[in-house]
C-alpha cells in the first residue's frame, strides 16, 4: 500500500471510531503527545486512550493535509484540523489545531509511530 492510502485508511478509521482498523495502522512503540500536553508510549497506552475517545459520540473532525513526504522507509503528513465537540454542560465547542503524523514502513505496511497534536 502506498502511504497516502495508508494515511487515509488511518484518518477514515479516526473519523468512524473503527478502534481495530485504527490499531491495525499502529506501531507497537507508537508516541501521541495530545494537545494539553498528556504524552502516550506504547500500543496499549495508545489504545486505551482511543478506546475512551471513540466511545464519546459527541465529537467530530474534519483535516485539509498541509503537506506529505516520504523518504524511503519514513514519511509525515502535516494536517490542520478542526474539530468539533461538546463540553461538559453539553455547549458545543470548537478547537483548531495541527497534527502531525509519522510513520514508518514496516514489513510494507505503513504503521504510525508517533502523532503530535498542537494547537493553533
Amino acid at each position: 500500500m502506498e502511504f497516502p492510502q495508508a494515511l487515509d485508511a488511518h484518518l477514515t478509521a479516526i473519523r468512524s471510531r473503527d478502534l481495530d482498523g485504527y490499531l491495525e495502522t499502529v506501531h507497537p512503540d507508537a508516541t501521541v503527545i495530545l494537545p494539553n500536553g498528556t504524552f502516550l508510549r506504547g500500543r496499549d497506552a495508545v489504545a486505551e486512550f482511543h478506546t475512551s475517545w471513540f466511545g464519546d459520540p459527541d465529537w467530530s473532525l474534519r483535516t485539509e493535509t498541509v503537506r506529505v513526504s516520504t523518504a524511503g522507509e519514513s514519511a509525515f503528513a502535516l494536517l490542520s484540523v478542526v474539530y468539533d465537540d461538546l463540553d461538559p454542560e453539553g455547549k458545543p465547542y470548537q478547537k483548531e489545531y495541527y497534527l502531525t503524523l509519522y510513520f514508518t514502513l514496516v514489513e510494507g505496511r505503513w504503521l504510525l509511530l508517533h502523532d503530535q497534536n498542537t494547537f493553533c
